[in-house]
């Protein structure tokens, strides 16, 4: 199946919709997020990808100006097969591309073996976000 997965960049305004409804079903309705906390002014300014299997959208993040990563988010039928990876190295590439040598996250702490994966290291003490345990993370490119 992860064959026919691919990532490619999004925008904000014309993949709305798919964008919205990964993220409403991972965070809003899986995680209890409140709305309030996951929609942000960021959102207009961040490069965002899109991960699809066939033409159905299957999973998103975003790359913030700064350098941080966030939002990586999966649909739950759709885990297990390297979709965040994919994610993660599109998010990761773009922005060695754009000359940002250190990329940062906060990572919920059951993510972190699969964020140091990619070469990322924890860089803070555990602290609740939206009510769920994270840590802050960081890599740096060559």
């Amino acid at each position: 199946m992860s064959n026919k997965i691919r990532v490619r960049l999004a925008d904000w305004q014309k993949d709305n919709a798919d964008l919205r409804r990964i993220r409403e079903a991972v965070f809003i309705a899986e995680q209890a997020v409140p709305p309030e906390l996951e929609w942000d002014a960021e959102d207009a300014e961040a490069v965002h990808f899109l991960a699809f299997e066939g033409d159905y959208a299957i999973g998103t993040a975003r790359l913030l100006t700064d350098g941080h990563i966030g939002r990586v988010s999966v649909l739950k039928d759709w885990r297990g097969l390297k979709v965040g990876d994919l994610l993660m190295r599109a998010a990761i590439e773009e922005a060695e591309r754009r000359e940002l040598k250190r990329q940062l996250l906060t990572a919920q702490v059951y993510a972190i073996p699969f964020y140091e994966r990619l070469g990322f290291k924890v860089a803070s003490g555990e602290f609740l976000e939206a009510g769920l345990p994270h840590v802050d993370m960081v890599r740096e490119s060559a």
